[in-house]
């Protein structure tokens, strides 16, 4: 038998077009590659020159791209061992060494392959690189000219005639020379950037890329200086934009075509700052989600906010269930894999119905915000793509496409920013194409549903106040002045010699009272049918349940009763009995359902709240003893009547106890109660739990239409519709204020049943 073959990889030479070309998506992202590897060898200056392009950056046979920089440059050992080797493993072991350089910053690169973003910019690449502490320069020379694009074919020159020659090129056929020098280009002085002089350190690399690729335009080199103003983090750890103070760490990228500095970002980046500042409706600062505590932590408006993942405000969002399940019972079984991260965001209102203060009221305003989206920043360098205009990395518009529009903020409406560090989250790693995140187990995957969770509560909590406000003060106004009835009598001022002008306002005010008595009732109509609705969903729970059961003890019955068998009378009596006990508890759910339709509302009476209470409390109780959840009725005084109808009151108690059975759902206590007080004598009921209670942000927007505190599992219409039908009988419904009404640790809601009109 003949012995085993040793056999080497080797890879072909079209292995760099891969790498450099395919690999990285276009010039602008393979100039900040090269940016980075400067960044990554502590320079704190960088010069990047257009030299010898035509107008409009018309690239010429003599154009040139030269990069700059006083970084601490390489010595022979960097330049052969590691800078001509792809996937050098020198970065990553510094990484997992958790080095940093000798400036403190965190080491970027890690693949080893972004200097090969040199050949997305040009065929002939001329380096030249003085390392710290040396009086020598390395001068290194690529030329992949003779080659094609795929490095499939060789041309030469024999006799002056240009031979094309079609072989198989490998990687180690390509050859770079290096030749050492007496300093000659990167020497000690002064370097004039802009106003500013730097001190030209005796180290540093020149890059000169010529044979150019690809096309460049003015509008490119105006995007590559937004790319460069948003390579480092333009937030600062408050989440305001500010320019690094910070000389030892600072680090400056200039750009210039020919001898022309190029600078008009820095006005570009303050207007930002004065947007953010001033215009934001809502601001989230500082914030921080802590892996340890599974919590968000951050300032809301000025104002400190902690959120669990436990709290029923989160984890009843769906964004969240569908990541981690209900009530986030996955994390029961382990702890998000993403890590600790922080981040800050700006919520912009684009409508015309925002304020004054908020409302953005040119153009250029909005253009300049909407060129900005939510950025990744990992160790204070900017992750790209996101953070660009048309980079959705978070799947906010997807969502708004697939589920609702209303319940999402838009992609373009939130500024901001999420900083991760190596060192807090090393699952969360960049894809080889510089493409983003890619997914190694659950990491990314957490990560992105953190962040949509965050985001949906904003748009479910604060940004919905805000518009519930913008809403109630714009009606109040109107309702104060009396609007068209202002207008009208204004008219009739105005017109008053002209009797068929009078004629006509009269006219106009009478069909719009009509008109308006209409929509009222339509509204109170529609609400009625809304509170049947959300009713019937609580009390068809149970009355399902039943029919399941007798129907399954029917089926029964008729397949024994198919077989020749002697039937037991006494048996089939009890199964009969057992039948009629279900269909009777049916029946009498569905009587005080149906006290709720419009057909049966009767004339308003006097009557006993603690007999609609009792009614109620049957419906109930079945998932309150599921839930172990002890309900108190006290009583105090004479007998608490109220002048309404049955429907009024069965609403009002079914929405009380939904919410009060759903809050304690969500809580981890042992001794659940409900406590009801019916105080004749004051004419008033306080119903109460030991539940989390109401969030004080939450109390004044609690009796508002389609707000609800239990994220997605809630329609926001309960306590509204509870609150609109006691008021059409001159009573009232509020969040107790009152020591003396609080009974229990929970949410205390005190219903007076003292009219109003008296």
């Amino acid at each position: 038998m003949a012995e085993p073959q040793i056999l080497k990889i080797r890879p072909y030479a079209r292995l760099l077009t891969m790498l450099g070309e395919q690999l990285i998506k276009n010039e602008r992202i393979a100039l900040i590659e090269i940016l980075k590897n400067a960044y990554d060898a502590d320079a704190s200056w960088v010069k990047v020159s257009f030299e010898g392009f035509g107008e409009n950056y018309k690239i010429k046979s003599n154009s040139r791209i030269i990069i700059e920089d006083d970084g601490y440059g390489m010595d022979e050992d960097t330049i052969i061992n590691h800078w001509l080797n792809p996937a050098t493993p020198d970065k990553k072991r510094k990484k997992k060494k958790k080095d940093t350089t000798l400036k403190g910053r965190v080491i970027q690169g890690e693949k080893g392959i972004g200097r090969f973003a040199i050949l997305k910019l040009g065929r002939k690449i001329n380096i030249i690189t003085r390392p710290a502490d040396e009086n020598i320069e390395y001068v290194l020379d690529y030329d992949f000219s003779m080659y094609d694009d795929d490095f499939l074919t060789e041309q030469k020159d024999n006799n002056k005639k240009k031979n094309i020659i079609e072989k198989d090129i490998f990687l180690d056929d390509l050859t770079v020379t290096m030749n050492t020098r007496a300093p000659r280009n990167i020497k000690k002085g002064t370097i004039k950037l802009g106003i500013n002089k730097y001190e030209r350190k005796p180290y540093g690399t020149k890059i000169e890329i010529s044979d150019l690729k690809g096309s460049w335009t003015n509008n490119k080199v105006k995007q590559v200086y937004k790319d460069i103003s948003k390579l480092e983090n333009i937030f600062s750890k408050k989440g305001k934009i500010e320019r690094q103070e910070n000389k030892k760490k600072s680090f400056t990228v200039w750009l210039y075509k020919d001898k022309d500095l190029q600078k008009y970002h820095e006005q570009y980046i303050e207007k930002l700052k004065v947007l953010l500042e001033n215009r934001s409706v809502i601001q989230v600062e500082n914030g921080i989600y802590d892996e340890n505590k599974e919590e968000f932590r951050f300032k809301l408006n000025g104002k400190p906010q902690v959120l669990k993942l436990s709290d029923p405000v989160i984890s009843g969002l769906n964004v969240f269930k569908e990541r981690f399940g209900a009530k986030g019972e996955e994390l029961d079984e382990r702890y998000t894999e993403c890590g600790s991260f922080r981040f800050g965001f700006y919520l912009f209102d684009f409508s015309i119905e925002a304020p004054i203060k908020y409302r953005l009221d040119n153009k250029e305003d909005k253009l300049i915000i909407k060129d900005h989206r939510i950025y990744l920043y990992r160790d204070g360098i900017r992750v790209y793509p996101y953070g660009e205009p048309d980079d959705d990395w978070l799947g906010i518009d997807i969502h708004r496409g697939t589920v609702s529009a209303a319940q999402f903020l838009s992609n373009d409406q939130v500024v901001g920013y999420v900083n991760i560090t190596q060192k807090e989250n090393p699952y969360l790693k960049d894809k080889t194409n510089r493409e983003g995140l890619i997914d190694e187990g659950n990491a990314t995957e957490d990560f992105i549903a953190l962040l949509r969770t965050i985001l949906r509560y904003l748009r479910d909590k604060p940004y919905k106040r805000y518009r519930i406000d913008i809403k109630n003060k714009k009606a109040q106004d109107l309702h104060k002045i009396e609007f068209v009835n202002n207008i009208l009598g204004n008219l009739k001022d105005e017109v008053k010699h002209s009797k068929n002008a009078l004629n006509l306002i009269q006219k106009a005010k009478t069909a719009y009272n009509t008109e308006r008595k209409y929509l009222i009732q339509r509204a109170e109509t529609t609400e009625d049918l809304a509170g049947v609705g959300l009713s019937v969903e609580t009390a068809s729970h149970d009355i399902m349940a039943i029919m399941g059961k007798a129907m399954s003890t029917l089926d029964s019955l008729i397949a024994e009763t198919m077989h020749n068998y002697e039937i037991d009378q006494n048996e089939l009596n009890k199964e009969f009995q057992t039948l009629r006990g279900m269909l009777a508890f049916i029946e009498a759910q569905l009587k005080d359902v149906q006290l709720l339709f419009k057909s049966s509302k009767q004339r308003r009476r006097n009557i006993k709240v603690k007999d609609v209470l009792e009614k109620v409390e049957r419906i109930y109780k079945r998932i309150l003893k599921k839930e172990g959840i002890k309900l108190n009725i006290q009583k105090k005084g004479s007998p608490l009547v109220a002048k309404t109808t049955d429907a009024v009151l069965l609403q009002l108690f079914l929405n009380l106890f939904d919410n009060a059975v759903y809050w304690l759902q969500q809580t981890s206590k042992i001794n659940k109660k409900i406590e009801i007080l019916l105080d004749g004598d004051d004419g008033k009921l306080i119903f109460s739990d030991n539940g989390p209670g109401v969030e004080k942000e939450d109390e004044a927007y609690i009796f508002e239409p389609f707000y609800s505190g239990k994220g997605e599992d809630g329609r926001g219409l309960g306590l509204y519709i509870a609150r609109q039908l006691l008021e059409r009988n001159d009573y009232a419904i509020d969040f107790s204020q009152l020591k003396s009404e609080k009974i229990l640790s929970g949410a205390n809601f005190v219903v007076s049943f003292v009219s109003e009109a008296q």
